[in-house]
């Protein structure tokens, strides 16, 4: 791939990490050293440009999340230097993206009321209008966040004008109901982003890019051909980043329900800006794909799931493990760090491994669902040789008991890779084996009983299995689910199972007496704890006989 520029940053290839929440940040905005290293894994697997997740400008009323991260003060400094000294180490470049989150801030962090262009519904919340000061300050503080940036040593600029923020509000007709110069016709409503974007190219010699919602998924929302004029009307900027969304689901982080490069595919055309794609960039043809349509490809989740994505497209030989676009562990932001459901080190980036990664000998390991696989990965990257059995003649177990087609597509992807990685690696595999006595035995650690058909079945539960048990039993039996049963799915996926299930006559009640299965459960066995116990079984078998493998 040649090397391509952003205003005046040269990039090492098109390939982009997307800015991401992670809360891997102090409580006061700092970063933090699991927030680098998080960052530095990304700069190592080849990726072109790091773009940090939303970083909020003051300690008004801007912050949208716990641990986020902050630009607000020269306190910070330090720091920020650290992280863009450390991914400057990888010979990558690194932009910080900055955000108010306007009326969809956190009041109980920040201490003060929210604010917004209008007095408009904010998901149950009403923030204040803005006046003219208001507008006046918020543009100071981005100005002076602007030239913090600089002072932290990144190279760049990109301005969170997307997904419901203050600059999108500006520019979202449905939610600017204002008359005044920052109101009305286009030209108002983005008169406050081209204020913002003016002052920050007269302050510093920085790329200044913006991230925009190409249209929004609520009912009144705008349309891509709106989106893309925003871009083409906006003066000065050195790229245009689409994204999609505002409060409606899927936004940008679309589940498995949706197309793969979602977001690329209603793209009327490139913008008059060089122009960046992000939205569910899960594979190298995805990749491709957006490249045929824009300057540049941003990739989230699937860099969760493997940081080193980008130099493995590039190469075109190594298996990728895939993001299987699950929402689980990438989207339970609230009270939590960032985590992938099949990337266990997701977030750890800054431990220190607990074997070492040069020992000798044979073992044995007994399952082929995800435990097993992830302990005969593990194994062999300790330098072992592994034979694997597997009862039954298919590896994934678990997984093969999916029903939903769609979900089941993308997490077949992930027993995909484990074949594909282990027969590279030399894993011996035997089929329709039981294994001997003195191995790794790797079954699940939990397994919930299975629903029985009759004539009514009657769930209270969240556990995925009964999702799925539900929809193998609605074509002979009269279900009836709970909506608590779609607790522990992200938005996106609840609406969307749920137009499954009622379209298959399963019927969704607030309350369902004597119900067959009545289980919910906030922490459930799934794909990422069968991981964490598959290393675990290897490491507990080696660690009193580590002598023998040394």
């Amino acid at each position: 791939m040649n090397s391509p520029q952003i205003g005046n940053v040269q990039l090492k290839n098109r390939l982009v990490m997307a800015p991401m929440i992670s809360n891997l940040a102090s409580p006061d905005g700092s970063t933090s050293d699991a927030h680098i290293e998080y960052l530095a894994r990304r700069a190592l697997g080849g990726s072109g440009l790091i773009i940090t997740e939303y970083t909020y400008i003051d300690r008004v009323n801007s912050r949208g999340s716990r641990n986020e991260m902050g630009i607000y003060s020269d306190l910070l400094l330090p720091k920020l230097r650290r992280l863009t000294d450390r991914i400057h180490s990888f010979g990558t470049p690194v932009f910080v993206q900055l955000v108010h989150a306007g009326g969809k801030a956190l009041e109980s962090l920040n201490g003060n009321r929210n604010y917004a262009p209008s007095a408009v519904d904010y998901s149950g919340n009403m923030p204040a209008e803005m006046s003219h000061d208001d507008i006046s300050e918020a543009q100071e503080r981005f100005a002076k966040a602007v030239l913090l940036s600089k002072k932290a040593g990144f190279d760049g600029i990109e301005l969170h004008g997307a997904h419901g923020y203050l600059i999108q509000e500006f520019i979202s007709p449905s939610l600017n109901r204002r008359t005044d110069r920052y109101g009305g016709s286009l030209e108002n409503r983005i008169r406050f982003a081209q204020e913002i974007i003016d002052s920050a190219k007269s302050s510093v010699d920085l790329p200044v890019g913006i991230r925009l919602s190409l249209y929004e998924d609520d009912r009144d929302g705008y349309p891509p051909e709106y989106g893309l004029k925003v871009a083409d009307s906006l003066k000065g900027i050195d790229y245009v980043h689409f994204s999609a969304g505002r409060f409606a689901s899927p936004g940008s982080s679309a589940s498995f329900y949706h197309g793969r490069g979602h977001i690329a595919s209603r793209l009327p055309r490139k913008s008059i800006h060089p122009t960046m794609v992000v939205g569910s960039v899960t594979g190298f043809e995805d990749v491709d794909s957006v490249l045929r349509v824009a300057d540049f490809v941003s990739i989230g989740r699937a860099l969760l799931a493997d940081p080193f994505f980008p130099r493995k497209y590039q190469e075109r030989h190594a298996e990728i493990r895939p993001c299987i676009r699950c929402n689980q562990g990438c989207r339970n932001l609230s009270f939590g760090e960032v985590r992938c459901t099949v990337n266990l080190d997701t977030g750890f980036e800054i431990n220190g491994k607990i074997m070492p990664g040069h020992l000798s000998g044979e073992i044995e390991i007994a399952g082929g669902g995800v435990k097993g696989l992830e302990a005969a990965l593990h194994a062999v990257k300790l330098g072992l040789r592994v034979t694997l059995h597997e009862i039954g003649d298919r590896l994934g177990g678990q997984l093969n008991a999916i029903i939903d087609d769609r979900k089941k597509a993308e997490f077949q992807r992930l027993v995909g890779y484990y074949s594909n990685v282990l027969e590279k690696s030399g894993v011996n595999v035997a089929m329709n084996s039981r294994g001997g006595t003195g191995g790794i035995m790797c079954l699940p650690d939990v397994t919930y009983p299975h629903l029985v058909a009759k004539d009514e079945v009657r769930i209270d539960s969240n556990i995925y299995q009964y999702q799925d048990e539900a929809l193998a039993l609605a074509g002979s039996c009269r279900v009836y689910m709970t909506n608590r049963s779609l607790s522990g799915l992200d938005r996106d996926r609840q609406i969307m199972y749920r137009k499954l299930a009622e379209s298959m006559g399963i019927t969704f009640k607030e309350r369902i007496d004597n119900p067959d299965v009545s289980l919910v459960a906030e922490k459930q066995y799934d794909i990422l704890n069968a991981m964490q116990s598959g290393r675990n079984a290897v490491n507990a078998f080696l660690i009193p006989r580590i002598n023998e493998f040394l």
